[in-house]
Formats: structure tokens, C-alpha cells, sequence
């Protein structure tokens, strides 16, 4: 029996939490204590009496679940206001994001907690089947987000993005052919949208020309096609990934200048420190803001914006490896699923990650 603990999201803007309900109820049915913060789940529209009905206990403070947790759940990497929390025993399993965020990496290293990461566990193939869901609905609101920002009130050029009878839609380029760039590029061309998705796989490429079957146009990416490409486009979404690690800063401050007066830039790789040189994280309070002239959407947390959404994609994609965890252990569930091992991330007071050492 494990107690496995749920506390509220103290991140500004950020309504989702780590566990359903029905996730809890099996947990709970498997023998385990689940232990849940009062209002965890009121952002997703998960009531306290749903975790009760579900088998969970909950409790009115934060204090109480870390204190009992040993292993305890999260959406967002701990924040200051929680490093006092961390301690020696407790297993944590939240996105972490460690590469842009040096003082956590301290703090979990001081504590001695033992953190794995949502973003960096695999599959069988090698992908990232616990950033997948977050990455396809960061995606698909990049593109949302590229028209809406687009508009004159927004700062945008005042271009619709679908463009009008006679008049020639927005031109919005992808950096990158992932999850968060194919799922952008859908958004994009099904809002009418002249869209170009910049790739850097040959292999990538020759999947995404058949997928999109010429209503994009994919191009092998390069610094001077992304030059190029920033001359003609009035929105430019970073969805660039590197698993674990701090993302390349793919246009420097002076390419910027090749954009558009008051184009939009949406920088899906912020968590990961951003692939714009002049990207700032921001909130969904303020999602923007203006440099050189350009648009800014640099929010670290997208799928917070659509909580209910969020917090049962990413309970789906959770659950199987949190009820592993909660049955065999760490060293258990790492040999049952050798793809765990990626996500240990700090262990015993030493980083674990081979790409933050």
C-alpha cells in the first residue's frame, strides 16, 4: 500500500491538477491511500465530494498531503513557496522542466526527494507518451492563439487568420514537425491559414508531406530558410523539442527584426527556456507582450488554459505508470517498464539526467 497524494496548483494561471477522480477511484480500489487537497480539483471542475465518493481522503491544507505522501502528484514543477516541502522518502511525479530551472534542480537535490518527470519517461519507441497529450493540446491552442493575437486589438497586424473572399489569409510558419508543431499546423490550415512547417528530419519531412497532402507546406529547416521564412510570415509558433534539455534559441533577437511590424510569436517551448532569443515566460493574466515590435505569447503552462480538458488527457496518459509506481516501487516499476528510467530525473540527492549534468 502506498499513500499517493494530490495537492492543489500553486502556479499562477494554473487551473489543472495531476488526478481525476476516476483516477483515484483505482487507485483507491487497488488498496492504496489517495490523499487529496481540499479544491485540488475545483480548476477542472472536480469537486471534493467526487475524490470522497471516489475512495480519497480530503484534507484542508497542503502541509498535511506532502507531509503524508510518499509518492505525490503534480501537474507543475514545484514553485519556491513549496521547496520547503520537498524531503527525503517522498517520490514526486509532475512535469519538471529541470533544464530552465536551476534552482529546483537545487532544491531536489538538496532535499534528497526523488523526482521523475512526465516529459522525459518513454515508450517502447522511444517517444514521450506523458508529454504527447499536454504537447497536442499545447498545439492546438498555439494556433488558436497565433488568430486571436493577430487581431488589432490585440496587438496584432489586424490580419484574420482565415483571411476573406479576395483577400489572402495569414501566413503562419512552424518551427519544428513534432507533436506541437503537427497539431499547431492542423489548427493553423483548418482555420484557413497559409501555413509552412519548418523541419529538420528528412524522414519528418517525408511523413508530414504525406499527412498534410499539400494543404501545408513543409520545408527542411535551416538557419537560413527560418530567415526566410520569419520575411513572410505574420505569426511564427516555436514548437521546437529537444527531450530533457534546454531548447536551441532558433531566431536570435536580430532575425526578429525580418518579422513583420506586429506579427505574433507564440513560443510553445518556453517551459524548456524558449527557441526565440527574446522569449519571456508569461501567464495567462498576461499572456503578451511587445519587443521590437513583435507580439509575444510566451505562456509556460498552455494547457492550463483548458483545465477539464488537460487534467483527464493527462490522467489517461498518467495512470498506468502512477499505479505502477504505486505497486512495485521506483526500482519495480523501472523493471516492469524500462521507459521509466528516462523520467528519474533527481535520485539520492544526485541528478539522475543525463542532459542536466
Amino acid at each position: 500500500m502506498t499513500v499517493v497524494g494530490l495537492v492543489a496548483e500553486i502556479k499562477p494561471g494554473e487551473r489543472r491538477c495531476a488526478l481525476t477522480p476516476a483516477g483515484a477511484r483505482e487507485l483507491a480500489r487497488a488498496g492504496h491511500d489517495v490523499v487529496v487537497q481540499a479544491g485540488a480539483g475545483v480548476g477542472s471542475d472536480f469537486s471534493d465530494a467526487q475524490y470522497a465518493e471516489a475512495g480519497a481522503s480530503v484534507v484542508d491544507d497542503a502541509a498535511s498531503v506532502w507531509a503524508q505522501a510518499e509518492l505525490l502528484l503534480k501537474v507543475k514543477e514545484p514553485i519556491a513557496a513549496e521547496y520547503d516541502s520537498l524531503r527525503a522518502g517522498l517520490t514526486l511525479f509532475t512535469f519538471l522542466h529541470l533544464a530552465a530551472d536551476r534552482p529546483l534542480t537545487e532544491a531536489l537535490v538538496a532535499s534528497g526527494t526523488t523526482a521523475l518527470a512526465y516529459e522525459t519517461i518513454e515508450d517502447a519507441e522511444g517517444r514521450l507518451p506523458l508529454l504527447a497529450p499536454m504537447s497536442e493540446i499545447a498545439g492546438r491552442l498555439a494556433g488558436l492563439a497565433a488568430a486571436y493575437f493577430l487581431q488589432s486589438p490585440f496587438g496584432g497586424r489586424g490580419v484574420l487568420i482565415g483571411g476573406s473572399p479576395g483577400v489572402a489569409p495569414a501566413r503562419v510558419s512552424v518551427l519544428g514537425g513534432g507533436v506541437v508543431g503537427t497539431h499547431a499546423a492542423r489548427v493553423a490550415c483548418g482555420m484557413g491559414a497559409d501555413v509552412t512547417i519548418l523541419e529538420r528530419s528528412l524522414a519528418r519531412v517525408r511523413q508530414l508531406e504525406e499527412r498534410f497532402d499539400g494543404r501545408a507546406r513543409v520545408l527542411m529547416s535551416s538557419q537560413a530558410q527560418i530567415a526566410e521564412t520569419l520575411s513572410h510570415s505574420d505569426a511564427i509558433i516555436g514548437a521546437v523539442l529537444v527531450p530533457g534539455a534546454a531548447t536551441p534559441k532558433l531566431v536570435t533577437r536580430a532575425m526578429l527584426g525580418l518579422l513583420p511590424a506586429r506579427s505574433v510569436v507564440v513560443d510553445v517551448a518556453i517551459d524548456q527556456g524558449g527557441c526565440f532569443e527574446t522569449s519571456t515566460a508569461t501567464t495567462h493574466d498576461k499572456p503578451t507582450y511587445v519587443l521590437d515590435g513583435v507580439v509575444h505569447y510566451c505562456v509556460a503552462n498552455m494547457p492550463g488554459a483548458v483545465p477539464r480538458t488537460s487534467t483527464s488527457a493527462l490522467t489517461n496518459a498518467t495512470l498506468p505508470y502512477i499505479s505502477m509506481l504505486a505497486d512495485l516501487g521506483l526500482d519495480g516499476a523501472i523493471a516492469a517498464d524500462p521507459g521509466i528510467a528516462p523520467g528519474v530525473n533527481v535520485r539520492g540527492g544526485e541528478v539522475a539526467a543525463a542532459a542536466l549534468t
